[in-house]
């Protein structure tokens, strides 16, 4: 288990009754049970308050969490018949973004997701779920073939932002976010969109401009990470806690903000403690999004998406 800073205390705790019951494994007759057991309540008591209420910041350092469940992760056990489709007819095939062709519920539908990888050198392979054009472009790709056989398009979001390296922009990465996030706008067949961990910047918004947006319980979705935002308004990377703040970035936030339109529950202590759990309930979500989005004339489809993000900031100018 990799613990985080906050959670050193809880680390502490956990690892003493570990060790008691390894003792009492190595040594025949030495009971330890109930001094575990006492410890072990005191953890599940501290970490109750941990989570009680966290601060924006927090936040932000659970929705990176590396233990979380991630994108293959969620394929794995939501999705039957996965077929992945490689490249983007033009220059390359982009591993930080995996989709293609598959069965949710029995249904055919694509899904499309960023994929941050699980130990180093998938990290590296993935390029820590950092998309490069040609990832954008393969995911214009899907949708194009999402919208001429009428098949629904589920996305799983979990990026930092898009590769911001030389390469990239000079093929045109702005233009190929751009794209795709049009390409959402246009297709007309339903699209749910579910932020799994991180949604940074354009390279999240290229796969999250959808008719339903859900946002697991510790997640963030924001125009810039904490530590970019202040490093350009303070020029200190280290006031990344107030620009958590102030980027309205968490679930619950966007959720008043109406940008999100579903938060679903974590297990107590994040969705690294209890990974099973968390798929079945981001499965659960994904079909009652689905659900409530029915089956509407594709004219409909593109009208109702469209006016949900010109709507988006009424409230607030009308207040």
């Amino acid at each position: 288990m990799n613990y985080l800073d906050f959670e050193k205390p809880l680390a502490e705790i956990e690892g003493k009754a570990e060790e008691l019951r390894a003792m009492a494994r190595r040594e025949e007759g030495m009971d330890v049970e109930d001094q575990a057991a006492a410890l072990d309540k005191k953890a599940a008591d501290m970490l109750r308050d941990l989570y009680k209420d966290l601060t924006p910041w927090r936040k932000c350092q659970i929705a990176r969490h590396p233990d979380r469940p991630h994108c293959r992760d969620y394929i794995e056990a939501l999705f039957t018949e996965y077929t992945p489709l490689a490249g983007d007819r033009n220059f390359a095939d982009d591993h930080a973004v995996m989709g293609g062709l598959a069965r949710f519920d029995d249904k055919p539908v694509v899904v499309i997701g960023h994929e941050k990888g699980h130990d180093t050198k998938t990290r590296i392979e993935r390029n820590f779920g950092m998309a490069r054009p040609e990832g954008y472009r393969k995911a214009v790709r899907l949708m194009d073939l999402a919208d001429r056989f009428n098949l629904p398009v589920i996305s799983l979001v979990d990026t930092p932002g898009a590769y911001p390296g030389k390469g990239a922009e000079e093929r045109g990465q702005s233009e190929a976010i751009a794209r795709s996030t049009e390409k959402c706008l246009q297709i007309g067949v339903p699209l749910i969109s579910i932020i799994i961990g991180e949604g940074g910047s354009g390279g999240a918004v290229a796969f999250a401009t959808a008719d339903k947006l859900a946002m697991l319980e510790h997640s963030i979705y924001s125009v810039i990470s904490p530590e970019g935002c202040a490093s350009i308004l303070w020029k200190d990377a280290e006031k990344m806690r107030e620009a958590a703040e102030a980027l309205r970035l968490t679930a619950q936030d966007l959720n008043s903000l109406g940008v999100c339109d579903h938060i679903i529950g974590e297990p107590l202590g994040g969705a690294q403690r209890d990974k099973p759990a968390t798929i079945e309930a981001v499965g659960k979500a994904i079909s009652a999004l689905l659900a409530d989005i029915g089956s509407p004339a594709r004219e409909e489809v593109i009208a109702n998406r469209r006016r949900k993000f010109l709507d988006l900031g009424s409230k607030g100018l009308a207040a």
